[in-house]
């Protein structure tokens, strides 16, 4: 069994990687990767999603694809079609996705090109596991060093609850996926196990690092204003401040455990993926 990883440099790519060392020899194991010359300790072959002629060499004798979402918002559903497609021809088996978090009611933007890969799966004809994760607290958590310096978070969620989890728990999960069976088919909406609030966050941060750090809500145009100013894109910065707002509509929560029941043990915590950022 060849199991392979696409995006395998990158943040949730790397944590599969280890995981799935974990559970596998490394000979069974194949990084992809736009810079092979970055992987250190499995096989790795060169894979980039907008050169098509490198796809179908780099899975030749691959059962188990894991194709993690593209980075490029808006370039995606190409990208992932021509990934599938390069499977088909190359004879890959299963395919395992990690997707948005209810990807099929969710009001965030992100949602339209996960939408259409899962589409695109289910066309293919090959076998197939869809992973919908949830919000990654490293992604407000990116924010930690501003935040510790000017005293506050910032954003639009209001009083939204996020059922957050660390890359690490989705990594974990989809290394479940990869290396056991009775998988194929499924779709799994995968979240912490306890929501937080940004206010709650802000006062655990505050609380472990004896700082002052509060939570400052804006209204969603101030908001995109302010990332601006920290130099994002106009169109990043109006994104983000919209996903936010939908995440003040409930599009990040869930309660299902779906994910604590992939992995064995109880999601990390709040306050220990805070502690491990700190």
């Amino acid at each position: 069994m060849t199991i392979a990883i696409t995006g395998a440099t990158g943040q949730l790519g790397q944590l599969v990687l280890t995981a799935l060392n974990t559970r596998l020899p490394v000979d069974q194991i194949v990084a992809l990767a736009r810079d092979p010359s970055r992987v250190q300790g499995v096989t790795a072959r060169a894979f980039d999603y907008d050169a098509p002629e490198t796809l179908v060499p780099a899975l030749r004798g691959v059962d188990k694809l894991l194709l993690i979402s593209g980075s490029e918002v808006g370039k995606r559903e190409a990208q992932h079609a021509a990934v599938i497609e390069a499977a088909k021809t190359a004879g890959v088996k299963d395919i395992v996705y990690t997707s948005l978090l209810h990807a099929d009611r969710s009001p965030l933007s992100l949602a339209a090109e996960h939408v259409a890969t899962e589409a695109l799966l289910a066309a293919s004809g090959i076998p197939h596991t869809i992973l919908r994760n949830g919000w990654y607290i490293e992604n407000y958590l990116g924010a930690l060093p501003a935040a510790l310096e000017h005293g506050a978070f910032i954003g639009s969620v209001g009083a939204g609850r996020v059922s957050g989890a660390p890359r690490k728990d989705y990594a974990e999960a989809a290394a479940v996926v990869l290396t056991s069976e009775g998988h194929s088919g499924k779709v799994y909406e995968l979240a912490g196990d306890d929501a937080f609030t940004l206010p709650q966050l802000a006062a655990e941060v505050a609380a472990q690092s004896g700082k002052p750090v509060a939570y400052q809500d804006l209204p969603e145009a101030d908001y995109a204003k302010a990332l601006t100013g920290f130099g994002l894109p106009e169109g990043l910065a109006a994104a983000i401040a919209s996903w936010d707002v939908g995440a003040a509509q409930g599009a990040l929560y869930d309660d299902s455990r779906t994910l604590s029941g992939l992995i064995g043990r109880p999601t990390t915590s709040l306050a220990d993926t805070v502690k491990a950022a700190l």
